[in-house]
Parts: structure tokens; C-alpha cells; sequence
């Protein structure tokens, strides 16, 4: 075999590993996306690299192995959703205790189905392997929870931030949490609850 064509196999060697190696790399990149949704990008914004991005989520995977979540029993889905509904009644006399008592429930919700529930970062960076498409909304009624506790949430703040628990509530319950029920005053996620009139 002459050098010249010793080097033509080294070249192509060289590119079809590299090709490989892209592929490797653009499928993780894919997973991770499809796995993490918005929280993937929130990742990449927030780091000084997708590379550490990535690697971060990576972790983020890693932890979350470790957890022992557990499924809830029917009996328990079933006192969650009715504790759920009693938040929603109160709402309309109590908007901002019913807020704290919502983050309360989530957190007990959190913390039975195995999930940590002591800093709110470390809790994100675990329900985001699982819940990622809820995550913004449990952020805003964090946001919302903690501006009530200085005095400076309105009734219709209170009210999104309802809202925004619920969607999280509801994904840790396996239901959808985007679905939306008929308007009807009782419910602060409603179109035309009584808080707005």
C-alpha cells in the first residue's frame, strides 16, 4: 500500500469517528431536550455553555436516579384532589392564606411522592427530570407566594398563583396538567371566578 493511500484510509478514519462522535452527541443533546422541554433552555441561558448545560441536566438525571419515588395510592390521590378542591372554595373569602396553604400542599404532595423539599433550587433541579413542562408555572407561584408574604400580591396575583400550583399539582397527581374545567365561580382557575368581578 503506497503512503498516499495510507493516509486517505487515516483521513477517512479520522471523519468517520468524527461523524460518530457527532451523532453521539446530537442524539444525547436530542434526549436531553425532549426529556427536559423549556428547562433545557432555561439550563443553556442560565450556564456559560451548552456544553455545561448539558452537563448540569446530565447530573440532574443522575440525582434523580438515586431518589425512591413512589406512586400514590388511590386513597391518597383521591385526599389530595379533595384538600385541592377545598383550596379553591376558600379562595374567594382568603386569597392570601389560600396561597400559602396551596404551597403547603404542594410540598407535602412533593415530599410523599419521595421528591426532597428542602431548598427550592435542589427541589427544581429533582422535579424538573419528571415535571420540566410544569416547572415555570411552580416558579411563578413561588414568585407570586413569597411577593404576598412582603404585602405586595393583589388578588389577582394570588389567583394566577393558584393557578400555577395547580399545574404542578396536578402533574405530580398523573393528571393533566393543563386541563381546564367549566368556568364557574367557585374556582380560582376559572375564566370568571368571583375574584374578578
Amino acid at each position: 500500500m503506497s503512503p498516499t493511500q495510507v493516509v486517505v484510509i487515516v483521513i477517512v478514519v479520522i471523519v468517520l469517528a468524527a461523524l460518530a462522535a457527532f451523532a453521539v452527541v446530537a442524539s444525547r443533546r436530542r434526549a436531553l431536550k425532549q426529556r427536559f422541554g423549556p428547562e433545557y433552555d432555561r439550563a443553556v441561558a442560565e450556564q456559560d455553555s451548552r456544553g455545561a448545560a448539558e452537563r448540569e441536566l446530565r447530573e440532574r438525571e443522575r440525582r434523580h436516579a438515586e431518589l425512591e419515588l413512589t406512586p400514590l395510592s388511590p386513597e391518597s390521590r383521591a385526599r389530595y384532589a379533595a384538600a385541592w378542591e377545598e383550596l379553591q372554595v376558600r379562595f374567594v373569602d382568603s386569597p392570601a392564606e389560600t396561597v400559602g396553604d396551596a404551597d403547603e400542599l404542594v410540598s407535602r404532595l412533593i415530599a410523599e411522592r419521595g421528591y426532597p423539599t428542602g431548598d427550592f433550587s435542589d427541589q427544581i433541579a429533582h422535579l424538573s427530570v419528571e415535571h420540566a413542562r410544569t416547572l415555570t408555572h411552580y416558579r411563578d407561584a413561588h414568585d407570586i407566594r413569597l411577593r404576598n408574604e412582603r404585602g405586595e400580591a393583589g388578588t389577582e396575583d394570588l389567583r394566577q398563583a393558584l393557578v400555577h400550583y395547580r399545574a404542578l399539582f396536578a402533574d405530580l397527581l398523573g393528571e393533566d396538567p393543563v386541563g381546564h374545567r367549566a368556568p364557574d365561580q367557585r374556582h380560582p382557575d376559572s375564566e370568571h371566578d368571583a375574584t374578578s368581578r
